[in-house]
């Protein structure tokens, strides 16, 4: 029995491990490698063409001179605003043969303009001095926490200028991670945003790589070492994004394949075909329906990978309740008023404020920190009502001596109980004002008496909703700029919905898993109160640490 409440126990903590980023900005690319007279290395020029949905978002309100085009004039504050962010995170460009990693620097030639068919960044980037491509020199595009889904469509997006004869591009598809790899990756602390060089190294390519290849005699020039610290596959700690996006959950991300990968290929395709669907309204009616159902799917599949809310309520309903239907319902709420906030933001930052994506950026941002801050405040109250017994509802609790005590129980009773065959002796003090025999428990505080009230549940629900999905955001935007608001708001609380649903059902999931270890351990048996007891406090904790890991990175 013992074994497979241990089990139980592993089962519901995989609900709260860490998240990991979801892609919210998706770029068509092509690029040009450019060789200098002497066949070396000397550049890599990116174009960038933005998703319609997300090219909306960058541009709004950006028409200074009221005509209805973007200029590339208006653009150009927002392209420096780009490389800035990008340079934080080294252009999302990783280059290096081997285990060695050239460092790059912006060649300052960044403009944007308005394709039609969406936004469209153009930049160049350099190594520390030419290259020399030794045999294969490898390429990565890709955003490492994945927030960022940059795409070669084929080979024939990427180009060689005045290269010599004997080289030739290919474009590599992404691989599996070795598993020896992937063990140091999930060893690292989950504070950790920077890899360490080796580890950069190693992961170049796992996103997929565009590789060089220069076959023949070709003296090697030594490349320039990278300044200490300097990582490629390195992220850097900043609260600024690059192309103005909505700020991202911080955290180290890993890339995904097998199960994973298709849900993010499913998620990825329905938000795309919700965008295009949003599009279509303005000339086909039915439309709607097909965005109204391509809303809900795309949240179930949001939900169903990272976030914070799916990590909150799945931890507080382990830490604190035993109905699957409060669950459901704290699930149902908070994720209605995350569609509500991202609603009364856009309304509020891009239609009566006129702000740009980049000011609505930093003011979701600064919403997002007080939302983890609300989380870290919670998980304290919920490890301190575990502890100390807050809420328990008996006078005595509040005293120093029956803390002791309490203190006692929970730390040595339960094993001398097991090692000893019987119930724990009876304590000194006097308990005449309560029932034994209607708790039967000791002194341990478990969930059922320590069932929050209305004021705890409405922290949950503003904690976890008071943050808006960035996809939300996107697609009010979006919708905004097509003159389709109603819709975009109708489809936003939609995939609230959805979002509900699969949260409710990872939260019903953590209540049965712990009811049914409660009814396998015995509902009378000191040892698996305990081990109870211990679970609910690791789900408080769980709830602590997630909010001040987010508050901390978000600062």
């Amino acid at each position: 029995q013992l074994r497979l409440v241990l089990l139980l126990i592993a089962l519901l903590l995989t609900l709260v491990s860490p998240a990991q980023a979801h892609p919210h900005i998706f770029i068509d690319a092509r690029a040009t490698i450019i060789f200098d007279a002497a066949g070396d290395v000397v550049g890599i020029q990116h174009e960038w063409t933005f998703d319609e949905g997300y090219s909306a978002w960058q541009i709004q309100n950006l028409d200074t001179d009221g005509d209805g085009v973007t200029s590339e004039a208006e653009m150009a504050a927002l392209a420096a605003e780009s490389m800035v962010g990008l340079a934080q995170y080294q252009f999302y460009t990783f280059v290096g043969e081997g285990g060695e990693t050239l460092p790059l620097a912006s060649m300052d030639n960044a403009r944007m303009w308005n394709s039609g068919n969406g936004a469209v960044l153009s930049f160049g980037v350099e190594p520390q001095r030419p290259y020399r491509i030794k045999d294969k020199l490898e390429i990565a595009v890709n955003d490492p926490e994945y927030y960022v889904a940059i795409t070669f469509a084929d080979a024939s997006r990427i180009t060689l200028q005045d290269a010599p004869a004997e080289c030739g591009v290919t474009l590599e598809p992404p691989r599996e991670m070795d598993p020896a790899l992937a063990d140091q990756l999930y060893a690292l602390p989950p504070d950790v945003t920077e890899l360490p060089p080796e580890l950069a190294a190693a992961l170049r390519g796992v996103q997929g790589a565009v590789v060089v290849s220069c076959q023949g005699d070709r003296a090697p020039t030594t490349p320039a070492p990278a300044p200490a610290g300097d990582a490629g596959g390195s992220v850097a700690k900043s609260n600024a994004l690059p192309f103005g996006g909505p700020p991202a959950e911080p955290g180290l991300n890993l890339p995904r394949t097998g199960f994973f990968g298709w849900m993010q290929e499913q998620q990825k395709a329905f938000y795309q075909a919700m965008n295009a669907a949003l599009g279509n309204l303005r000339a086909d009616s039915n439309a709607f329906w097909v965005l109204g159902g391509l809303s809900f799917l795309y949240g179930v599949f949001h939900a169903a990978g990272p976030g914070h809310g799916k990590v909150v309520i799945s931890s507080y309903v382990l830490a604190n309740e035993r109905q699957v239907r409060r669950g459901i319902w704290l699930s149902f709420l908070s994720a209605m008023l995350q569609s509500a906030v991202a609603v009364v933001f856009v309304l509020i930052a891009a239609l009566a404020l006129n702000l740009t994506s980049v000011a609505m950026s930093d003011a979701a941002n600064w919403i997002g920190t007080v939302s983890y801050g609300l989380v870290a405040l919670l998980g304290l109250w919920l490890i301190a009502r575990k502890v100390f017994g807050w809420g328990h509802g008996h006078a005595d609790v509040a005293t120093a001596h029956d803390l002791r005590q309490k203190a006692h129980a929970l730390l040595h009773e339960p094993a001398q109980a097991v090692a000893e065959g019987h119930r724990p002796r009876d304590h000194d003090h006097d308990h005449d004002h309560h029932d034994h025999a209607a708790h039967d428990h000791g002194h341990i505080v478990t969930a059922d008496r320590t069932g929050g009230g209305w004021r705890e549940q409405f922290g949950v629900v503003l904690a976890v909703g008071l943050r808006p999905c960035s996809g939300a955001l996107v697609v009010l935007v979006f919708a905004l700029s097509q003159g389709l608001l109603a819709a975009g708001i109708a489809a936003v609380f939609l995939m609230g919905l959805g979002v509900a649903i699969t949260v409710g059902v990872l939260a019903a999931i953590a209540v049965y898993a712990k009811g049914l270890a409660r009814r396998i351990g015995g509902v009378r048996s000191r040892l698996a109160q305990a081990i109870l007891w211990w679970l609910e406090l690791l789900g408080a904790v769980a709830v602590f640490a997630f909010g001040a890991l987010l508050l901390l990175a978000s600062l």
